[in-house]
């Protein structure tokens, strides 16, 4: 690993890096989250499991502000996400990056601008900083030689790579990572969970990952959380899960899955 992505503090272990508190969101007449209570420890990798519509991306969406709950309360190292004033959200939001299932870089910006362009405008870093270190970055994903490649130039898994890599300048205490590889080819998918598992090993940053790439999630998880309908039905290490679930839910999905 050629790049120093640790946070500028070790974690505290002792306190929850995360804590959802009876978070219930609705759409519509269908609740998406029912009164969930969860936490997340720093430096901890947790990944979601479960069926489509299980509310897992929807708790990404609301760390990312993205939505908002109907009631409850979320909190990002002490400080509360949810209900709070926009300008307190939005310094927590600062503590979280996040990767998407489609890429999202700017088609008109060359990757290394990709990754330097947040840090520049929110973090007030300086150009020249920024640029060192969306190059340290770009090494640390196999790109160090696409600094100015335009999206349309890079394979989609090289696309995905560039956004990891833009999430990490920002030096988030929280990586959130949304089926990142749901909208590679197959034969892509392999060199970005590479570059995750390279990441969850050498660093300290904190993980919350929803992913059906099963295998992943047994390599890089502290602890898998099964949700159905909104709920947390079943948590434990991925041995325990993967190996001897005990929720008959559980056993019915990991057996459609794997």
């Amino acid at each position: 690993m050629s790049a120093d992505i640790r946070l500028d503090t070790p974690p505290d272990t002792s306190k929850e890096l995360i804590r959802f508190e009876n978070v219930t969101k609705r759409f519509g007449d269908t609740t998406v989250l029912d009164n969930l209570c969860f936490s997340v420890q720093p430096g901890k990798h947790v990944t979601l499991i479960g069926p489509s519509g299980s509310g897992k991306t929807t708790i990404l969406r609301l760390l990312m502000t993205l939505e908002s709950p109907e009631e409850g309360t979320i909190q990002v190292n002490g400080d509360r996400l949810f209900p709070a004033p926009e300008k307190e959200r939005r310094e927590a939001r600062k503590q979280i990056g996040m990767v998407f299932q489609q890429f999202n870089l700017f088609p008109n910006m060359t990757a290394l601008r990709n990754i330097t362009e947040a840090p520049v405008r929110v973090l007030g870093m300086s150009k020249d900083e920024a640029e060192e270190r969306a190059k340290e970055l770009l090494d640390l994903v196999g790109l160090g030689d696409r600094c100015d490649a335009k999206p349309t130039q890079l394979s989609g898994g090289q696309q995905q790579r560039v956004a990891i890599a833009r999430a990490l300048a920002m030096r988030p205490q929280v990586l959130l990572l949304d089926e990142v590889t749901s909208a590679l080819d197959p034969e892509l998918v392999a060199g970005v969970l590479d570059v995750l598992r390279d990441i969850a090993r050498s660093t300290d940053i904190t993980m919350l990952c929803v992913t059906h790439e099963m295998n992943f999630a047994r390599d890089i998880s502290d602890e898998v959380l099964m949700f159905d309908a909104g709920k947390v039905i079943e948590s434990g290490s991925p041995e325990k899960i993967f190996s001897e679930p005990e929720h008959e839910r559980t056993r019915e999905f990991l057996g459609a899955v794997l």
